[in-house]
């Protein structure tokens, strides 16, 4: 086993890339800046106490931490964990043939614009934080088997860039099936034709028109969605086609939010991704 460290600024997050790596968490340290004249005690004991419940679903020590004053509240976990060498999950391992699969649908940073617009349900709001605190375990378990040596997961550059770096590393090119990407809820849509895009969905678009073919009537709010920037998004994973049940398998076994099997990869070509 070989050791890994993290320093992240969400704890679903920094726990859930151990897991994107293959590997195990073993320990956490708390890393906690506050504008105390603004943020009172109890607040900012519910937000140790969640942490420290991800950690603990997480099966993971917590070791202390550090707390500092600053203009604006942050708070994010150091973590050590370990991965079998023979394992590991990176994102130049993936090959011409291997099926992409997805373990959490997309569109928090959209629903986090319409919460603060208030136009977003409670139902939806618990929906989305339920979703962005699941921790991505699954990764763990489908290295274990050998199911898998490459995969990302899915954060604030959204799928198209998290995805790009995976084919620029790989030397292959990813074809996704627009229509196999699911959305965290039906209304993402309309809450994208209503303005509800984060400036770094906006951006992380912007710059995937430079890697992604996009089908030519391909509606913009499909667009932007999988561009959407994410909180504690969920795996991308290569998986190998005679592999594939049994990953599919795994994955649900594990714990997975959803295995929606998204595209194919081909052989290197001029743009890295095509989206139809």
């Amino acid at each position: 086993m070989i050791p890994i460290f993290l320093d992240r600024s969400q704890p679903a997050n920094s726990l859930s890339d151990v897991y994107a790596m293959g590997g195990k968490p073993i320990t956490a340290m708390n890393i906690v800046a506050v504008p105390t004249d603004h943020l009172d005690l109890d607040t900012i004991n519910m937000i140790l106490r969640g942490g420290a419940d991800k950690v603990a679903e997480a099966e993971c020590s917590l070791s202390g931490g550090h707390t500092v004053q600053n203009p604006e509240p942050l708070y994010g976990l150091s973590v050590t964990g370990l991965v079998n060498p023979h394992r590991v999950i990176s994102n130049a391992g993936a090959q011409a043939g291997d099926h992409l699969l997805l373990t959490k649908p997309l569109g928090t940073g959209i629903i986090s614009t319409a919460i603060k617009r208030g136009i977003c349900s409670t139902e939806l709001e618990e929906k989305a934080s339920k979703l962005m605190a699941t921790l991505n375990t699954p990764g763990s378990a489908i290295a274990t088997a050998g199911l898998t040596k490459a995969g990302t997961d899915v954060t604030g550059f959204g799928l198209l860039g998290h995805l790009s770096h995976l084919c620029r590393e790989s030397g292959v090119t990813a074809h996704i099936d627009s229509a196999a990407v699911p959305a965290i809820d039906p209304n993402v849509p309309e809450f994208i034709r209503q303005g509800c895009v984060p400036g770094g969905s906006r951006e992380n678009l912007r710059l995937a028109k430079e890697f992604t073919t996009f089908a030519s009537n391909l509606a913009e709010e499909i667009q932007i969605l999988l561009a959407d920037a994410q909180t504690s998004g969920g795996l991308l994973v290569a998986v190998n086609q005679d592999d594939l049940r049994q990953a599919q398998d795994a994955l649900h076994a594990s714990g997975a939010n959803i295995v929606a099997e998204i595209g194919v990869l081909t052989g290197p070509a001029e743009k890295s991704i095509v989206v139809s």
